[in-house]
């Protein structure tokens, strides 16, 4: 199974009385979003499945690559690495799973997949893990295929 998790481009600071879910993308972020959506198109199976997180950020950032999406409130913020993976149908989902998602979570399921107890990896904003499962020996595995920025696509 490949998992893509992609977290959301920059977004602006919260306000006075502004919900957390409600916070919108940036100028910034929204070129992030848009050059992470060209490079992911071009590697994105078209029969993968695509979560996005109900925070305005999120949708914001998958709405550039143009492809179906299913909010799922098991990827909102704070909602924990268990729910991303129990969402994700990690690891025995047949077609490529897509999350769009947040920092820690993001960081913290990239870290249990591959093996650093304890931890979790910064990933910067708009950025990308692709990771992949397989089975070598009877063992599972968990590949990293690529990490990209989009300061560099």
């Amino acid at each position: 199974m490949d998992l893509i998790l992609w977290r959301h481009a920059e977004a602006e600071d919260p306000y006075d009385g502004q919900s957390d879910l409600q916070r919108a993308l940036t100028p910034r972020g929204e070129k992030q979003a848009a050059r992470m959506a060209v490079w992911l198109d071009r590697h994105l199976p078209d029969s993968a499945r695509i979560l996005c997180s109900p925070a305005l950020r999120c949708e914001q950032t998958v709405l550039p690559l143009g492809r179906k999406y299913k909010l799922s409130e098991a990827l909102a913020p704070d909602m924990g690495v268990d729910k991303l993976l129990e969402g994700a149908d990690w690891p025995h989902s047949r077609p490529a799973v897509l999350v769009v998602g947040h920092q820690p979570t993001l960081g913290q399921a990239v870290a249990r997949l591959i093996g650093v107890s304890n931890g979790d990896f910064p990933i910067r904003k708009g950025a990308v893990w692709w990771l992949r499962s397989r089975e070598r020996d009877g063992h599972q595995q968990t590949v990293v295929l690529s990490v990209q920025s989009p300061d560099l696509v």
